[in-house]
């Protein structure tokens, strides 16, 4: 079969296959990785959908990579921190790392709510989620490969008891 994209940097979205993902009744969209999709190594854009009144992802907040959302379609309410934001088509918003940008988006509208998603693309990652307690750490050789689930490193647990530095060595 013979590749008749334009370039290997430029894809169009009909070109890319979503993923859609449902859990429960409050979670759930189609993503298409558009800069995966181009061969981006270093910044990252995802065209997102998400059906009335569910979010795509439970409310997190990054340490390492930078995230943004420009709204193109529908609208939502966005929690920023302690905020709760209306957004709408047109709007932009930024996620800098940390707990005080834990963010989420819902759809509230009665349409679909489509938007890009943004961000920086380091090869690790830590991500908190403040409403379950629970934190996730990640390293791959680069974004692709972790996308392609070929982690060095990936862990999601409940926060808890720390464990000591040297805990389980032998310190003989």
């Amino acid at each position: 079969m013979t590749d008749q994209r334009r370039h290997p940097n430029v894809v169009n979205l009909s070109e890319l296959q979503g993923r859609a993902s449902e859990q429960g009744t409050k979670f759930g969209a189609t993503v298409k990785q558009l800069g995966l999709g181009t061969g981006a190594a270093k910044l990252g854009c995802s065209w997102t959908e998400v059906p009335p009144g569910r979010a795509a992802w439970p409310r997190h907040f990054h340490c390492v990579n930078e995230e943004a959302m420009f709204v193109l379609e529908g609208e939502g309410m966005l929690r920023i921190g302690d905020a709760e934001v209306p957004v709408r088509a047109g709007d932009y918003a930024t996620f800098p790392c940390g707990p005080r940008h834990a963010h989420q988006v819902r759809n509230t509208g009665q349409g679909p709510l489509r938007y890009l998603g943004l961000s920086t693309l380091g090869n690790a990652e830590i991500v908190g989620y403040p409403d379950s307690k629970k934190v996730g750490a990640s390293t791959a050789p680069d974004y692709a490969a972790g996308m392609r689930g070929e982690h060095w490193v990936r862990i999601l647990v409940k926060e808890g008891p720390n464990a000591g530095y040297y805990d389980g060595e032998d310190v003989g």
